[in-house]
C-alpha cells in the first residue's frame, strides 16, 4: 500500500501542473503531516514558496492548486487557512478500507522499496585486546537500528564491523606479552580480557617512555605484516579471544554483525598510494605522503592535507578507508555506504570521501554517509564514567540497567501482591533493562549528547521503552480476559471508526509507513521512536475512552481489530529498534 503522504503527494502534484503548466511537474508540493490535527490530517504548504516566482498571493495559488485537485475517495474537500496553507482532513470511510488492508497483510501493508539497494552499514567497530565501553554503546545500536530498518524496506544489507585489528598497538602488546606473560602468545585464553586490557596499558605507558621498547615494538609489527609465523599465531590468538568477549555483548544485545577488520585491507594499501600518485593527487610533506584538501586549514590557516603514508613508510586509518571504500565498491558492489561512528571523526570522514571522489573512488551513483552521533553523559553532565573516573565497561552498564529493572519489577510485584516465578521475574528483567538502555539511546535526535539515568529510562511512564511494552502488554490482556484469539476475528469484520478517539488511533496507525521511510532517509531513529510513544499515547486514550469488551457487536470486534493493529504495529515498530516485546509484565 502506497503511504498516503505519497498518494496525496501524487494528487498535489498533478494539480499543480494543471493549474500552472508542465513546468511545475518536477516541483515538489510539500505535503506534510498537519502540524495541528483541529485543522486537519495533512497539509501542503507549497503555495508560500511559489508566491515570488508566480508573482501572486499564496492564497490565491493556493485557491488555484485547490480548485485543480482531485481527492476522489481520499479525503474531504481542502480548505484554505493563514496565508496560503492548505488542510486535507482523510475520509473517515477511506481510512478504515486502508486499515482493513494492514489488517489483512502481514507487513502491514508497508511495501518494499522499489528499486532496492545493496547497502553497507559500518557500525560498532571495537579494538581488539580492549573491553568494549560506553562509547561503543550507541555505534552498535545505532547502526543496528538501521540496518534493520533498511532490511524491512528490502534493501540487501551487509552489516560491517570493522575492528581495530592492526598496526602499533599489536606490536606494542606483543613485545610487552612476550616478556611478563609469554603464555598469552601461545595459548588461548590463558588471560582474563581484564588482564589483557591492563597488560595493553603498561605496554602502551612502555612505549612512550622507553625508545629500547619503542623500537623492538615496531620491529614486531614489521614481523606481523611480513606474515612472520609466531608473530602472527600471537596475533590470532589476542584477537579470537578479544571476538569470543565482543559475541557476549552482541549476543545479549542482539546484534548481527560481519566482522572485517582493518588487518582484511593491509593487502590493498601500497596500491592505494600508488594509484593516487598515477592520479598526481599525491605531495609530499614534512617526508609524508599527502592529498591537500579544499575547505580543510591548520590553526595557522595553511591547507590541511591528509597523510596517507607516513615519513616511515608505514600506513594510517585514513589508508585503511581509502582501500575500505574501494573494496566496499569495486567488489561488494554497494549503492549506499554508511558509517555509524562518533561526531569527533566527522572531519575525518569529509576528508576521506573528499580524497576518494578525487581519486574516483566514488562514482556519481555511490552514496558514502557518515551517521555522526553525540555524547553519553552522566546525571553530572560530564562524559559518563565510573566514580573512579575510568570509561564504563559496556557489559557492566547493562548487566547493571537489567538489576535496576529487576529491583523495580520486584517492588512493583511486592505492591501488587502478585507471585511470579523466577523465570518470568529474570525474563521481564532482560527484557525491560537491554530494551530502556536501546530504546534511551535511539529516541534521542542522535546528534545530540544525552543523559544517562537508569531511573529516567524504565520509568512506566514517559518516551522510554517500558512504556511502549506497557502499551503491548496491555493489549495482550485483553486478549487473556475476553478469552479471544486476535487472529481469529476472521478476515471479513469490519473496522468501523465512530468515536473520536478511536478515528485519531486509525488514522495514526496509516502513519507508520510513513515514519520507516522517514529514518531510511535521514538515518534518525528517534522519528521511529516519536511515533511509536504518539502511537501508545493515542491507544491509551482510544483504551480510555472507547470500551472494548463491553461493547456491542459490530463495534466489539471493531474495536479488537484495532487493538490488534495496535499491537502488530508496536511490535513491529520496536523490532525495528532491536527491542523485544513481552505478554506480560
Amino acid at each position: 500500500m502506497t503511504s498516503i503522504n505519497e498518494q496525496l503527494t501524487e494528487h498535489f502534484s498533478q494539480a499543480l501542473v494543471d493549474a500552472f503548466g508542465s513546468d511545475f511537474a518536477e516541483v515538489s508540493p510539500l505535503v506534510v503531516p498537519a502540524s495541528n490535527p483541529k485543522f486537519g490530517d495533512y497539509q501542503c504548504n507549497i503555495a508560500l514558496s511559489l508566491a515570488k516566482k508566480l508573482g501572486e498571493k499564496p492564497r490565491n495559488i493556493a485557491q488555484k492548486i485547490v480548485d485543480n485537485l482531485s481527492l476522489e475517495e481520499l479525503g474531504e474537500i481542502p480548505t484554505i487557512a493563514g496565508p496560503g496553507f492548505i488542510n486535507i482532513k482523510l475520509k473517515t470511510n477511506y481510512v478504515e478500507t486502508q486499515l482493513k488492508l494492514s489488517q489483512t497483510n502481514p507487513r502491514l501493508a508497508i511495501e518494499k522499496a522499489d528499486p532496492s539497494q545493496k547497502v553497507i552499514v559500518d557500525f560498532s567497530s571495537p579494538n581488539i585486546a580492549k573491553e568494549m565501553h560506553v562509547g561503543h554503546l550507541r555505534s552498535t545500536i545505532i547502526g543496528d537500528c538501521i540496518a534493520r530498518i533498511l532490511e524491512f524496506r528490502g534493501h540487501e544489507v551487509l552489516r560491517l564491523n570493522h575492528v581495530g585489528d592492526w598496526g602499533t598497538q599489536f606490536g606494542m602488546l606483543i613485545a610487552y606479552l612476550k616478556e611478563v606473560y609469554p603464555d598469552a602468545l601461545t595459548t588461548a585464553d590463558v588471560l582474563e580480557i581484564g588482564d589483557l586490557v591492563a597488560f595493553y596499558k603498561q605496554a602502551k605507558q612502555r612505549f612512550d617512555e622507553d625508545e629500547t621498547f619503542k623500537e623492538t615494538a615496531r620491529n614486531q609489527v614489521v614481523k606481523l605484516q611480513a606474515g612472520d609465523e609466531v608473530t602472527r599465531r600471537a596475533w590470532q590468538l589476542l584477537c579470537d579471544q578479544s571476538r569470543r568477549e565482543f559475541q557476549i555483548i552482541y549476543d545479549i544485545l542482539d546484534i548481527k554483525l560481519t566482522e572485517r577488520g582493518e588487518s582484511f585491507y593491509n593487502p590493498f594499501l601500497e596500491n592505494i598510494v600508488k594509484d593516487l600518485d598515477k592520479q598526481g593527487l599525491l605531495e609530499e610533506d614534512a617526508g609524508a605522503q599527502c592529498v591537500f584538501l579544499e575547505g580543510f586549514t591548520n590553526k595557522a590557516g595553511d591547507p590541511l592535507p591528509l597523510i596517507v603514508q607516513k615519513s616511515d613508510g608505514g600506513y594510517n586509518y585514513a589508508t585503511t578507508d581509502l582501500a575500505a571504500l574501494k573494496y566496499r565498491i569495486q567488489e561488494d558492489q554497494a549503492e549506499r555506504i554508511i558509517y555509524v561512528t562518533d561526531a569527533g571523526q566527522t572531519n575525518h570522514f569529509a576528508q576521506v570521501f573528499q580524497v576518494a571522489k578525487k581519486a574516483k573512488i566514488i562514482s556519481d551513483n555511490v552514496e558514502v554517509i557518515h551517521v555522526p552521533f553525540g555524547l553519553v553523559k552522566g546525571e553530572d553532565g560530564k562524559k559518563l564514567k565510573t566514580r573512579s573516573g575510568t570509561t564504563i565497561k559496556l557489559r557492566d552498564l547493562l548487566d547493571e540497567a537489567v538489576n535496576y529493572a529487576r529491583q523495580d519489577l520486584e517492588k512493583r510485584l511486592k505492591e501488587e501482591q502478585r507471585k511470579e516465578s523466577q523465570e518470568f521475574i529474570d525474563n521481564v528483567s532482560q527484557v525491560v533493562g537491554i530494551s530502556a538502555v536501546k530504546y534511551a539511546d535511539l529516541s534521542q535526535n542522535r546528534n545530540s549528547d544525552y543523559i544517562f539515568s537508569y531511573n529516567k529510562m524504565l520509568a512506566l511512564q514517559g518516551n522510554t521503552a517500558p512504556y511502549m511494552l506497557y502499551a503491548y502488554a496491555r493489549i495482550q490482556s485483553i486478549s487473556r480476559e475476553g478469552n479471544i484469539d486476535f487472529k481469529q476475528l476472521g478476515k471479513k469484520a469490519q473496522i468501523i471508526l465512530k468515536e473520536e478517539t478511536e478515528i485519531e488511533l486509525g488514522k495514526y496507525l496509516l502513519q507508520f509507513s510513513e515514519a520507516i521511510e522517514e529514518v531510511e532517509n535521514t538515518l534518525l531513529p528517534n522519528r521511529l521512536c516519536d511515533y511509536l510513544y504518539e502511537l501508545s499515547k493515542k491507544f491509551n486514550r482510544f483504551y480510555e475512552n472507547c470500551p472494548v469488551l463491553k461493547s456491542e457487536e459490530p463495534l466489539k470486534t471493531s474495536r479488537l481489530l484495532l487493538c490488534h493493529l495496535t499491537a502488530r504495529t508496536l511490535n513491529l515498530g520496536l523490532s525495528l529498534l532491536g527491542i523485544s516485546v513481552l505478554e506480560r509484565m
